[in-house]
């Protein structure tokens, strides 16, 4: 914690012991850490980073917690993969697929999940909660099983069913509400205000979002300490793009990046899409709305980091982009089909939110793009089934098959 300074209030300023807050009670903007940069960048060096494990925690010198003990189930260093096919596919030149798929409970919420219980742990607490859409119950059921942590987990009633097993296999308690996201979130801060738990999108959220900014980090470091041109990110409470962004200009803070002018764009599902609503309508008024959307892990109709993530938008040149259910399907297929990729609905919004910025001259094809697939698609089996039939269905005889294909399709 050497290199931690206080928590900062991101509206007026005040600062803050470290502690499990993130509210500012002066004026009840949210809170974040301050960190001592110098001390970091006296620290740190790619060949320390290199010398690493294998998670995010090769960055502890940049995280808010004591690498000891931290909760480590591996999350992080995940594959950045170049995307020709698909490039070629957008009229694009250098584009890039961040793979959040492969972490250990299959999304990006691993990253945030292991340092807010490191933080948790570190702060005494004895019971992990919090309120999902799915991908964080995975995670936070996952991380307090390994941590020895009992664990209650806040749902959605009509959640997927994957990921409700996919939670409730890690054997702590599971609990649907009969609402939607923004029901659970407010239910959720009423028991974090009754109960001593580490909520770790409640009053851990401080923490817990500092561990979006690893996906900068690796991202730069994947491309041998160079940032990209341009990032597409989804956009559920906001604070995913917020932090990325952070990430970026922090490695330039710390000596690791000479510049990182990285053009931030937002990709939202238009059954939910506050956001992008307004950047649609050129205003700073993110209004509610009511998700009805297949991307149900992006479905958080009031946004606590939304005008931050609108406002990084603006501030580096970006755009924000709004795709239908439609869109979002031929997105994950797109993506499965060219890189072998198979990502959930929050990724074929990202995959679908690109293709459009690219047709629409907003991403270009001079710049190198990286695209952010934060969860597996084996948890969203519902929004592809229609598309997941066999080729063919024939006899188990040659004379079949060749009857299916015709043998002069095929290059010989």
């Amino acid at each position: 914690m050497a290199h931690v300074n206080s928590l900062r209030c991101r509206e007026c300023g005040r600062e803050y012991e470290v502690a499990a807050i993130f509210t500012c009670e002066w004026c009840f903007g949210p809170l974040e850490v301050a960190y001592d940069y110098d001390a970091i960048r006296e620290a740190i060096s790619p060949e320390k980073i290199a010398n690493g494990p294998l998670s995010i925690w090769r960055y502890a010198d940049l995280l808010p917690v004591d690498r000891n003990p931290a909760v480590d189930l591996g999350a992080g260093f995940t594959p950045l993969v170049r995307a020709d096919r698909l490039a070629a596919e957008l009229g694009l030149g250098e584009v890039w697929i961040k793979n959040d798929t492969v972490n250990p409970t299959n999304s990006f919420k691993d990253r945030v999940t292991s340092v807010a219980l490191a933080k948790a742990l570190e702060l005494g607490f004895k019971v992990a909660a919090c309120a999902s859409t799915g991908n964080l119950a995975n995670a936070v059921a996952a991380h307090a099983a390994h941590a020895g942590l009992q664990s209650f987990v806040f749902i959605p009633a009509d959640l997927e069913q994957g990921k409700v097993v996919t939670t409730a296999v890690y054997g702590g308690n599971v609990v649907a509400i009969d609402g939607n996201y923004d029901s659970v979130n407010r239910l959720c801060a009423e028991l974090a205000d009754t109960y001593p738990w580490a909520f770790v999108n409640v009053n851990i959220r401080t923490f817990y979002a500092e561990g979006s900014r690893t996906l900068a980090f690796e991202t730069a470091e994947q491309l041998d300490w160079q940032a990209p041109d341009h990032v597409v990110v989804p956009i559920a409470s906001g604070s995913l793009l917020t932090k990325i962004r952070k990430g970026f200009d922090e490695l330039v803070k710390v000596g690791l990046l000479d510049e990182a002018n990285v053009r931030v764009s937002g990709a939202q599902a238009e059954g939910c899409s506050p956001v992008a609503r307004a950047w649609i309508d050129g205003t700073d008024t993110i209004k509610p709305v009511k998700p009805d959307t297949i991307a149900k892990s992006l479905s958080i109709g009031n946004p606590a980091d939304g005008y931050f993530a609108l406002d990084a938008v603006r501030e580096t040149g970006g755009g924000l982009s709004a795709v239908t259910d439609d869109e979002i399907v031929d997105g994950m297929v797109l993506l499965a089909r060219t890189e072998g990729i198979f990502a959930e609905t929050a990724g074929g919004v990202t995959i679908a939110t690109l293709k459009r910025l690219a047709a629409e001259g907003v991403v270009r094809p001079d710049e190198r793009v990286v695209a952010y697939v934060t969860g597996h698609g084996l948890k969203t089996l519902d929004a592809v089934v229609d598309r997941g039939r066999p080729t063919a269905v024939i006899a188990p005889t040659l004379d079949a098959f060749h009857d299916a294909f015709p043998p002069e399709q095929f290059d010989h």
